[in-house]
């Protein structure tokens, strides 16, 4: 591209040199040999009327005083009279060429005057050779902006070939390079955009698989428990066949996460919730936990209002829930208390337990991803939050000590109360 940018640039300022250049050198030539021949007729005059009145005042001519007077010329003059007298000043050209003009009176005066015709074309060749100077330097200045300009183009271009292919590359990294060409500018604006998305997906990617290993973990470990207590229990059919349905409700349970994980993923969870009733989660949750808590030494109760509705995704509200109650098992202590509770404007179902609490260096970024306070991951509170934002909902810290976390819920009445019904009337 720098090539044929150089050679469009130079073919289009010889072009124009020389629509220029060549009737310049033309008209200039015609301008220096027309003013030598007005300068030499000029001359011509001016002698005749010299000589004119020489003879009015019976004064001779003399030709030293003529030849100073017109250096480089070669001068005849006729006198009519009896003898014809001739006076020559100076010497004619060696080379033989002469520019003449002549001049002469009514009462028989005549003048020739010459000069070297050679000098007159030195001076045309003296003028030309400059417009020609001027006509290279004008291509060379026209050759030095086409290298810049050139430059200016093409070193961008690269730099946005390079950053094209660091994206192919996988390196998603907005590079914010502008070029101060509006065209190149924008390009660089969408690659920048198109970088930044590219690096969101490969973000929520990797969030994704984080996730999935950290939430899978509490059903997969519920799962271990339940086959276990199978295996123990095998000589009583009762104990076998209860622990076995406990186990399929795990796998179910399983399958609920991972479909939820995916549409965390997918930003489709909101669009999902649906009224669920809390109490039926609830219960599910205690039933689960509580030989956990149990072979911990530890209690676990419900408490508060019962036959609550609310807009939540069952597996979400459930997974919710089961963050909470990890996260008391392994930072808490004492027995910990689910509490739920109907407000004006949400449902309020609680968490608390009885142990130390969080501290306060820890309690304002408790929600952020990679805190933990007691050697965990950091991801629980996080992705608790994250799934209770997706229905809706909100989830914080209500107490630090003992700790205090509330979920906030939209109850399912407000829901069909709030929803916009359109068509005719």
């Amino acid at each position: 591209m720098r090539r044929r940018l150089l050679s469009s640039t130079l073919v289009v300022a010889v072009i124009a040199v020389l629509l220029l250049g060549v009737p310049l050198g033309v008209v200039v030539s015609r301008l220096i040999v027309d003013e030598a021949a007005q300068e030499l007729g000029a001359e011509a005059k001016r002698l005749v009327g010299e000589v004119e009145y020489a003879r009015v005042q019976e004064t001779p001519l003399d030709p030293q005083q003529l030849e100073q007077k017109y250096p480089g010329r070669f001068i005849q003059i006729w006198e009519r009279g009896t003898p014809l007298r001739v006076t020559v000043v100076g010497d004619p050209p060696p080379s033989g060429h002469l520019m003449t003009e002549d001049a002469q009176t009514n009462t028989g005066v005549y003048v020739r005057i010459s000069r070297d015709q050679d000098q007159v074309e030195q001076d045309v060749r003296a003028r030309l050779l400059l417009i020609v100077a001027l006509a290279v330097a004008a291509l060379a200045v026209a050759v030095s902006l086409a290298v810049v300009q050139s430059r200016r183009l093409t070193l961008p271009l690269q730099d946005l070939a390079k950053i094209a292919d660091r994206l192919g590359s996988g390196d998603a990294r907005p590079s914010k390079h502008r070029y101060g060409i509006p065209e190149l500018d924008r390009v660089a604006q969408v690659l920048d955009r198109s970088a930044t998305r590219i690096s969101d997906l490969l973000t929520r990617e990797r969030e994704f698989a984080t996730d999935a290993s950290h939430q899978l973990r509490t059903p997969l470990t519920g799962l271990t428990m339940r086959l276990e207590e199978i295996v123990a229990a095998s000589d009583e059919p009762e104990v076998v066949r209860e622990e076995g349905e406990a186990a399929i409700v795990q796998a179910e349970r399983l399958t609920a996460v991972i479909d939820e994980l995916l549409a965390a993923a997918r930003r489709q969870r909101h669009a999902q919730a649906e009224p669920v009733a809390i109490d039926e989660v609830l219960d599910q949750q205690i039933t689960e936990w509580a030989p956990v808590f149990r072979d911990a030494g530890r209690g676990l109760h419900l408490d508060g209002a019962r036959d609550l509705k609310a807009m939540a995704t069952t597996g979400g509200f459930g997974q919710v829930v089961a963050s909470l109650l990890e996260n008391s098992l392994r930072h808490g202590g004492g027995d910990v208390t689910v509490t739920s509770s109907c407000g004006d404007n949400y449902v309020v179902i609680e968490v608390a337990d009885q142990g130390p609490g969080i501290s306060d260096e820890i309690a304002p970024k408790i929600f952020e991803r990679n805190v933990s306070g007691g050697g965990g991951t950091g991801l629980g509170l996080t992705l608790a939050r994250a799934l209770a934002a997706a229905d809706g909902g909100r989830l914080e810290l209500v107490r630090r000590r003992p700790a205090t976390f509330a979920i906030f819920l939209r109850p399912a009445e407000d829901d069909n109360r709030n929803r916009v019904v359109s068509g005719p009337a």
